[in-house]
């Protein structure tokens, strides 16, 4: 086994990786709110101290912060950076008034809030699209081709030449589809529906757990049935094709990072197996090693990641924003100004304290607590 592909290494590959999507992400917000002709008086790459930046002729301030774990666009009329108001911008006059981003009609704020997210839902599917273009899509039949002996397939009764068609009451056409479902239910009774010898059945499966280490020692506990797939083609879409296929893959991720956040909540997955910057670090890194075109599709799994996270509705995130956002349209007047301070101090709260758990999962799988207590020992 390979140790760590090093630390500079790692840190490099971690940058290439999140600093554009993260500046896509607010370039979404900017180009919207400059649209809706709101001033923007930010737009920061990072937190915390300036290190670089320079003012354009629109007074916007575009800065680079120390701390590179996200990014900002201050608009006029805002009290932070995550945009809770601040109470001075109704005593402005008119004119600067009407360039806040609170003054903007409901419609407008939520397109704006929303736009981050969009952008890096957008970049994913012309990530896949190029990636598509220049290699091609693999395309495996979900018909099995061999069963592993004493594996939880064989035990379940799976034969070859079996053509699974749906999984818990989902039809799927490719077997990656399988693969995505069973990893996230290791010793969890699935049910399968299979075509064998043109007639229909219906078998349940639990799929074994197992602990998969990479080159680099990282670890990561899946579910396995213990079956092959059929040798994959290559298909090249048309180029009016690429679109759709862009979109059905970057739906396709979403739609397995809700069924891994559902099965957290409901318990059958350990929040243990979350991780957090160190553990996305550490895979830039690794998967970096692998070539150019495993780590384009990493980065398209982040791009979606960003979008995903940031739609929750979570005061801070641009879900919270939207929640309100959809709040105020109905009720037709805003959120009081108490209630939102005590949703974004809670929704702070919220997400400072899932950032250090996630952080302290990285350290136990990692070993650094450990390695700290033979220092300190």
């Amino acid at each position: 086994m390979s140790g760590s592909p090093g630390f500079f290494y790692t840190i490099l590959w971690f940058l290439v990786a999140i600093g554009p999507l993260i500046f896509i992400h607010e370039l979404g917000h900017f180009l919207v709110a400059r649209w809706c002709g709101v001033q923007i008086e930010a737009f920061s790459i990072g937190f915390g101290r300036e290190i670089a930046g320079w003012t354009d002729r629109h007074g916007t301030r575009w800065k680079v912060g120390w701390m590179p774990m996200g990014g900002y666009v201050r608009f006029a009329g805002d009290w932070d950076a995550a945009s809770q108001a601040d109470g001075a911008w109704r005593d402005l006059p008119e004119e600067e008034r009407a360039r806040t981003f609170h003054a903007k009609p409901v419609w407008q704020r939520a397109l704006i809030v929303s736009a981050g997210p969009a952008a890096n839902f957008l970049a994913a599917i012309l990530i896949f699209m190029g990636l598509f273009a220049a290699t091609g899509i693999q395309v495996t039949p979900p018909v099995i081709s061999a069963v592993a002996p004493d594996s939880a397939a064989a035990s379940a009764g799976f034969k070859a030449g079996d053509r699974i068609v749906a999984m818990d009451g989902r039809e799927i056409d490719d077997f990656s589809d399988i693969s995505d479902h069973v990893r996230l239910r290791a010793k969890q009774a699935v049910a399968f529906t299979v075509v064998r010898d043109a007639v229909k059945m219906d078998i349940i499966a639990t799929p074994r757990s197992e602990v998969f280490v990479s080159r680099f020692g990282t670890k990561a506990e899946f579910g396995l049935l213990g079956i092959g797939s059929v040798r994959p083609e290559t298909v090249f879409p048309a180029w009016y094709q690429l679109p759709v296929e862009g979109v059905k893959a970057t739906a396709a991720t979403v739609r397995s990072m809700v069924d891994g956040l559902s099965r957290i909540i409901m318990g059958y997955i350990s929040v243990k197996e979350l991780g957090g910057p160190v553990m996305m670090a550490r895979m830039s890194g690794e998967i970096a090693t692998m070539g150019w075109e495993p780590f384009i599709l990493f980065v398209a799994a982040i791009s979606i990641n960003l979008g995903f996270i940031n739609l929750l509705p979570v005061p801070v995130l641009d879900g919270g924003h939207l929640l309100f956002c959809g709040i105020e349209a109905l009720q037709r007047r805003p959120v009081s100004n108490r209630t939102q301070e005590w949703a974004y101090g809670a929704g702070f709260a919220l997400v400072v304290g899932f950032m250090v758990m996630v952080t302290f999962n990285d350290f136990i799988r990692f070993g650094w607590f450990s390695r700290l207590g033979d220092l300190i020992g």
